[in-house]
């Protein structure tokens, strides 16, 4: 994602750079603090690597909490950009031979809208692979988690032991079914009315 004018730092007080935490496709991270900054956070990617844009007083264990929370943020809109059933397609045969030394060979692997209860499917005799729509727009990790959980069953069919072991092969497995858990606890969650502060949206900015 490149730089618009919306990712305006001001005056950088420091930067730094260190390797991503979260399977981005950057390969390093820069933080730029500005005083001019009072209390958004932005990021955007430059290159191969990502800037992250936070005030100069936020402290460092803030810092780390934001890259991460802006991290899942781009993934999130990268992948809004809905990869088609080919890439898809793709997408799986890489995983495959990432985690099950390709092993795991999908015959099809599509979107489909028919199911809201479910994150995937899979129907092993048939080789077929099927994702909820409602996963586009998730961070990639996530997309991933379900692709490699769908791939696994077209080894082993069921969910005991054998699959779980099989499925820790995918390193961010714990850390997808959390984000997926909480997906599920917030659509139960009663709907609020806003509330509105008077103050002007800021965009793309996380604050």
């Amino acid at each position: 994602m490149p730089a618009d004018p919306l990712h305006r730092a001001g005056k950088s007080q420091r930067s730094t750079t260190s390797q991503p935490t979260n399977g981005s496709r950057a390969s390093a991270i820069e933080v730029r603090r500005s005083t001019r900054r009072r209390r958004t956070v932005s990021a955007y990617r430059e290159g191969d690597r990502t800037v992250v844009l936070i005030p100069a007083r936020m402290s460092e264990a803030e810092e780390q909490r934001w890259v991460t929370v802006m991290l899942d943020k781009l993934a999130a809109q990268e992948s809004r950009r809905a990869l088609g059933d080919t890439e898809l397609a793709e997408r799986a045969q890489r995983l495959s031979a990432q985690y099950f030394d390709g092993r795991a060979r999908p015959a099809s692997v599509r979107w489909v809208t028919n199911q809201n209860t479910r994150w995937g499917s899979c129907t092993p005799s048939e080789g077929s692979i099927r994702l909820s729509h409602r996963l586009q727009g998730m961070p990639e990790y996530v997309l991933d988690y379900v692709l490699c959980h769908e791939l696994a069953h077209l080894l082993v069919p069921g969910h005991g032991p054998r699959f779980w072991r099989l499925l820790e092969a995918y390193p961010k497995t714990e850390r997808a079914r959390g984000y997926l858990e909480g997906v599920v606890a917030a659509e139960r969650l009663p709907r609020v009315p806003a509330v509105h502060d008077g103050r002007a949206p800021s965009g793309t900015n996380a604050s």
